[in-house]
């Protein structure tokens, strides 16, 4: 969790390939959180490919517990999916299966946190019904998906980390990042979840 003062954030996504579109926005959408008061950690598209199929039944390897326990302490979440053939891509559903091994906490799931959602595909179509699918995705987890969710067309913007992204999709980035640190700071001012439920 973050400290009395700052929130912490945990982003979450991205893909296989480095230096993708997907894991470009999560880090710019992370970096304004940052920048807005909250600490950050960043599982990209790297992490989430050592994280095993998920399996209720098994014993969690190192690279799993990382992820569940940061995601316990976390007062809010950015997640960023590629759109695969419309949908939210295996691997980041993977990661999000992890989150089942928070049902027993006093505060199940994503309960009460704020959640930032960016999508990127190549055409609309995939981006914002990828972008659909995982808000639905959050309310399950009964999560707070922020009012404004980035739906990126990677056919038409370019998106590089480290370099200035469109105007536009720069503002939504940036926006879902401040949106999830601003909220999460005014939820849980006291330092999240977990130790509001201790």
């Amino acid at each position: 969790m973050g400290t009395a003062t700052r929130p912490y954030i945990v982003g979450l996504g991205g893909t296989l390939r480095p230096g993708s579109s997907t894991e470009s926005a999560l880090r710019i959408a992370l970096d304004e959180a940052r920048a807005a008061g909250a600490d950050t950690e960043l599982f990209g598209g790297a992490d989430l490919a050592r994280l095993p199929m998920y399996d209720p039944e098994s014993e969690n390897v190192d690279e799993a517990l990382r992820l569940v326990e940061s995601l316990r302490r976390a007062d809010g979440v950015i997640i960023a999916s590629p759109g695969y053939h419309g949908s939210v891509s295996g691997l980041v559903k993977n990661a999000l299966d992890y989150i089942e091994d928070l049902r027993e906490d006093g505060n199940p799931y994503l309960s009460g946190r704020s959640v930032g959602c960016v999508t990127t595909a190549y055409g609309w179509q995939a981006a914002v019904t990828t972008l659909q699918t995982l808000r639905s995705i959050v309310h399950a987890l009964r999560g707070w998906p922020t009012p404004l969710g980035a739906a990126i067309n990677s056919a038409t913007t370019r998106i590089a980390y480290g370099e200035d992204p469109d105007e536009r999709v720069g503002f939504q980035l940036r926006t879902v990042g401040r949106e999830v640190c601003m909220r999460s700071s005014a939820t849980h001012p006291a330092g999240g979840l977990a130790a509001i439920s201790s």
